[in-house]
């Protein structure tokens, strides 16, 4: 059974850091695509960020390039978002996920509601 738990949310002013957790239990790391997502009140859920869990090509959402990065511990089966220079714009649920199909290496991993496992959410609020 696979369980996906983030953590790292809270609240933060404007220009501030975050850094998300999502560790996985019941899933391997190395053939699929993960990826971060987020719901903001009255909003539809949108990728963020991806990557495919055994390599480094990575996918970014137009609004978050350049200022989020999604990173992971393939050892600890743990991913990653750093999120930099957050702005009010940013406040959401964020939820990562995991793809249950195997993908080559060098797949452009998506951003789009495709994955299999999800998990329960944490909280991002930025206030300005």
């Amino acid at each position: 059974q696979v369980q996906l738990v983030e953590s790292g949310g809270g609240s933060v002013q404007a220009g501030g850091s975050l850094r998300l957790s999502c560790a996985a239990s019941g899933y391997t790391y190395g053939r699929s695509c993960v990826a971060w997502f987020r719901q903001a009140p009255g909003q539809k859920r949108e990728g963020v960020a991806a990557v495919h869990s055994g390599a480094d090509l990575t996918n970014y959402a137009d609004s978050v390039k350049g200022r989020f990065t999604i990173s992971k511990d393939s050892a600890k089966n743990t991913l990653y978002l750093q999120m930099n220079s957050l702005t009010p714009e940013d406040t959401a649920m964020y939820y990562c996920a995991a793809d249950r199909t195997a993908r080559p290496l060098g797949t452009t991993c998506s951003l789009g509601e495709s994955y299999a496992y999800w998990g329960q959410g944490t909280q991002v609020t930025v206030s300005s």
